[in-house]
């Protein structure tokens, strides 16, 4: 049995995942709720039908009987009236109620539209109208005014009985109406009370079905995910050796269970990370020694060669002025062997010391004018410049957060190359270009560029040409001591920016470079004990 099964059989959970139990129970409330809308739905569509008919039918059809029967009367009372007295304004009131029963028999019959029953006591009551007026109405009113009509005297006994049979259809027919009426009435009572109890009931059962769920969520989703990150904020407070507990649904479990392995995983990670780390430690102490050790020696080495070179130097120099040309031409050629290799190896030393200065002596940032440093290098290199008939342009140059110090050696280092690697044919032309790089990773470096019209540099020899004291060609050639580019290089990274050579250029080299418009974190200079000393 695996760890899993035991964890499910021990919990006794089933094996359904939180999904699944969230789409069961979803299906299930959407089922009953879906019941009862349909309910309600229905007993909302039979209330507002029985509102309807009660509000758009019965209720008027009611008020619409009792207005024929005011119209009939109307009728009666004019041709009663005129029947006594012959006077024919009696007939106004007859007449008028002609036309209100026309237009009220009218309304009733679209109101008792389908309604047999009710259209049936209408063709009564319409049946009684039509025999009261041809028998006792029209022949009275077609009578000649001015004096009291015969006929009506006649016919009183006919007309009484005729209108109470009117009379008695009508209160038939306004029975039955009021009647119905009062018994959609008691049918809306009713509907409403049933939806009233439905909609109590669908409100109940949506508060029961909200317990339920959150319920459900509680133990099924978020307790154990409060156990899980309980046990989870535990491991990471350092306690590895915790143990995380899986509980809740199988993907809940299983989470658990695959952190609980990653926490295994770690505990093992950990401790060989504990074992490298206590090594490498070791070794980095070892490292920073040996390191401390170089430089150190380094310095003293190269401060101490400084005395006997001066003197093999200033000797060898005496010895070509005070016998030169009284030996022979080999002994001239040796000491002359002797002077160059003496003041080469000087020029090395000294260059050897500037480039290991630089990071270490050299690290005040502080805002630098780099077209007042040009200014100034192009001023300390103004002999070479005008030998060599050397032109150099430049765009506007920023001020940025920077060594000085450093800032002129580099210009100095990329102008002098430049005039000194020229073609025998042409005079230098030298131009610095300069601008912001805004759409980069580096926070809005700056990018320059240095191009000129010389030899070049090949391909082959990009990477090289910062290698220090690698050179590209004879010091008879070029002078120099191969140190100048591996130096732009230390001065342009120690800046938070890289160097390069542009190998498509050609007519000419083109070296980019970039420089951080903010200084570096910069580490405080180690201790030596050469400088020092110095």
């Amino acid at each position: 049995m695996t760890g899993d099964e035991g964890t499910h059989r021990a919990g006794g959970h089933t094996g359904w995942t939180t999904r699944l139990w969230l789409r069961v129970g979803a299906c299930v409330s959407l089922a009953v709720l879906g019941v009862l809308g349909v309910s309600g739905a229905w007993v909302l569509d039979r209330t507002a039908e029985i509102s309807d008919g009660l509000v758009d039918k019965k209720s008027p059809a009611v008020t619409t009987s009792f207005r024929l029967e005011s119209a009939v009367l109307n009728q009666e009372t004019g041709i009663r009236g005129y029947g006594l007295t012959g006077n024919p304004e009696f007939l106004e009131p007859y007449r008028q109620g002609l036309t209100d029963q026309t237009t009220h028999t009218d309304r009733l019959s679209q109101l008792l539209e389908g309604d047999e029953a009710a259209l049936a006591d209408l063709s009564t009551v319409r049946a009684a109208i039509s025999r009261w007026q041809d028998r006792i109405a029209r022949p009275i009113a077609a009578q000649p005014p001015g004096a009291p009509v015969q006929l009506a005297a006649e016919r009183a006994a006919e007309s009484k009985a005729a209108f109470d049979e009117l009379r008695a259809a009508l209160r038939d027919q306004q029975g039955r109406l009021t009647a119905e009426r009062a018994r959609a009435r008691e049918d809306l009572a009713g509907v409403t009370r049933l939806r009233n109890g439905l909609f109590t009931a669908i409100a109940a059962l949506v508060a029961v079905l909200t317990v339920l769920v959150f319920e459900g969520l509680r133990r099924g989703i978020t307790t154990p995910l409060e156990r899980l990150g309980t046990d989870a904020r535990t491991v990471a407070g350092g306690d590895f050796d915790h143990p995380i507990t899986p509980t809740g649904p199988a993907d809940l479990r299983l989470l658990g269970a695959e952190i609980d392995l990653m926490r295994r995983r770690l505990v093992r990670e950990l401790a060989f990370t504990e074992e490298a780390r206590t090594r490498l430690d070791a070794q980095a102490a070892d490292l920073q020694r040996s390191n401390t050790e170089l430089e150190q020696f380094a310095y003293v080495a190269s401060h101490d060669l400084q005395e006997p070179l001066r003197k093999v130097s200033s000797f060898t120099q005496l010895l070509q002025r005070r016998y030169g040309g009284q030996l022979d031409a080999k002994a001239d050629q040796y000491i002359a062997f002797a002077v160059d290799g003496a003041n080469r190896m000087q020029t090395l030393i000294n260059d050897l010391l500037d480039f290991s200065r630089v990071g270490r002596l050299h690290h005040t940032h502080q805002d630098v004018d780099l077209e007042q440093v040009l200014e100034q290098t192009l001023a300390a290199l103004s002999v070479p410049i005008e030998e060599a008939d050397a032109h150099i342009t430049h765009d506007p140059l920023p001020t940025l957060a920077a060594d000085p110090t450093q800032m002129g050696m580099l210009w100095q280092n990329l102008i002098g190359n430049a005039v000194k690697f020229r073609r025998p044919d042409q005079a230098p032309r030298i131009h610095i270009t300069a601008e912001r790089d805004d759409h980069g990773d580096d926070d809005g470096s700056w990018r320059f560029s240095v191009t000129d019209n010389g030899i070049g540099i090949a391909p082959e020899y990009a990477e090289t040409v910062f290698v220090i004291f690698q050179r590209l060609h004879t010091k008879d050639a070029y002078s120099g001591s191969g140190i100048g580019l591996a130096m732009c290089k230390k001065i342009v990274e120690f800046h938070g920016g890289t160097i390069h050579v542009d190998p498509d250029h050609h007519g000419g080299a083109r070296i980019h470079f970039t420089l951080a418009p903010h200084p570096p974190e910069v580490l405080p200079p180690a201790e030596h004990t050469g400088e020092a000393a110095a």
